[in-house]
């Protein structure tokens, strides 16, 4: 792709971007959609489902300039991102940004978490779904959220010996949540869980450790009764939640909420020009990303009238994510997994005593290297805030590790 200037450009092709691109383009603008993946979708509809298939036939009818495996990885002048794709790179200059990065799970350390076949929950299914072979294994699915459901009825209908569902969430609070569901949600909530017949669903329950010699062989488990026992399986699947890929929003300068980047009811961030829309702004699902996204277009199209008939759905779908943060909010004791020896940095291989013995971000930053390796701090980031709560205190380019020829350009 060589350079390149649009009225609106989309990063990220998952609902909201998908969502965002067709309403601009239906508004006669010029519209480019980058995503990083070879196929649209994200990691909701990742490879390529019957959902995100049919907005992409819509997105292709409109003309929409769709790149695939395009990485953002800077942006070094005003309305203009530094692009790095297979084998080359190229600049996409804009009228008008939405941003619809989504999100990533957020992973905890403890005692074994870096044991080969430990691994996110959604990224077992998205290994699953790329032909991993998982039939008869048996797997343990750990963390928060109604992710855990919806992966663990993936997997057993996979043939997958799916051994137990452990939601940390405290029982009571998962019941409240489950009476805020609308007829719709409440129906698709009762066809999940009639998928997993026969696979214990536990709340007030979390993995401590994880163990094996070469591989991991089982996992130990703790109920907030103070039960804990080991349960042997070939893989773990845990992920504590998710967290908004906010790093091109804060290079941008956008300014950020306590969920996510900070939007008007528009999806307008802080900064003039730019949108967001979807889990970027804050964890609330796949309707509400959809309408988020449609919102955005419409917009950053100059036809925001078009949207005012999406008002009530998107106030809807936001008490929807309210209550789903209040639900499955962590709870305290999972602060306590980590031992001195633990690693929280995977990349730079620091321990929780090297993090623990500085006082913020950048002196942990400084002193071990934490968050420095090639995932620029995604995995413990999340973690770190959890644990000590602390907070980023920069983003700098460039975003993914890039070719030194994409960076001179």
């Amino acid at each position: 792709m060589a350079d390149r200037d649009f009225d609106v450009v989309v990063v990220g092709a998952g609902p909201a971007g998908l969502a965002a691109a067709c309403r601009a383009a239906e508004c006669g603008k010029r519209v480019a959609m980058l995503d990083d993946n070879p196929q649209a979708g994200g990691q909701i509809w990742r490879g390529l489902s019957k959902e995100a298939a049919a907005w992409m036939r819509r997105a292709e009818r409109l003309e929409v300039e769709w790149v695939a495996g395009a990485r953002v990885f800077d942006a070094p002048a005003p309305n203009r991102l530094a692009v790095e794709l297979f084998e080359s790179e190229c600049r996409v200059g804009y009228g008008k940004l939405i941003l619809a990065t989504g999100a990533r799970e957020r992973f905890l350390p403890f005692p074994g978490w870096t044991l080969p076949n430990v691994m996110g929950a959604g990224g077992l299914q998205a290994l699953t779904k790329s032909g991993l072979p998982v039939a008869g294994k048996r797997v343990v699915i750990a963390g928060s959220g109604p992710l855990l459901l919806a992966v663990a009825r993936y997997l057993k209908a996979h043939d997958v010996d799916v051994r137990l569902v452990a939601e940390q969430a405290p029982r009571a609070a998962v019941l409240r949540f489950g009476l805020t569901l609308g007829p719709r949600k409440l129906v698709q909530a009762l066809t999940l869980r009639a998928g997993l017949v026969g696979v214990p669903y536990m709340t007030d329950c979390w993995p401590v450790s994880a163990q094996g010699r070469e591989k991991l062989e089982s996992v130990t488990l703790r109920r907030a009764s103070g039960k804990t026992w080991t349960e042997t399986c070939d893989y773990l699947a845990c992920g504590f939640g998710l967290i908004p890929n906010v790093e091109l929003a804060v290079l941008l300068g956008c300014r950020l909420s306590g969920t996510g980047v900070e939007v008007d009811g528009a999806q307008r961030t802080s900064v003039k020009d730019v949108y967001a829309a979807g889990e970027i702004t804050g964890i609330g699902g796949l309707e509400l990303s959809l309408v988020e996204g449609e919102i955005a277009g419409y917009d950053a199209a100059g036809r925001g009238g078009e949207s005012q008939g999406l008002s009530m759905a998107l106030e809807s779908h936001r008490r929807f994510a309210s209550a789903l943060e209040k639900a499955f909010a962590l709870r305290a004791e999972l602060r306590d997994l980590p031992r001195p020896d633990t690693l929280v940095c995977r990349c730079e291989d620091v321990t929780m005593e090297r993090v623990r013995a500085c006082s913020n971000w950048r002196e942990a930053k400084l002193h071990t290297r934490c968050g420095m390796g090639p995932c620029q701090g995604r995995i413990c980031g999340g973690a770190v805030e959890f644990l000590l709560g602390w907070q980023s205190e920069s983003v700098r380019p460039p975003l993914f590790p890039a070719r030194v020829g994409s960076m001179s350009s």
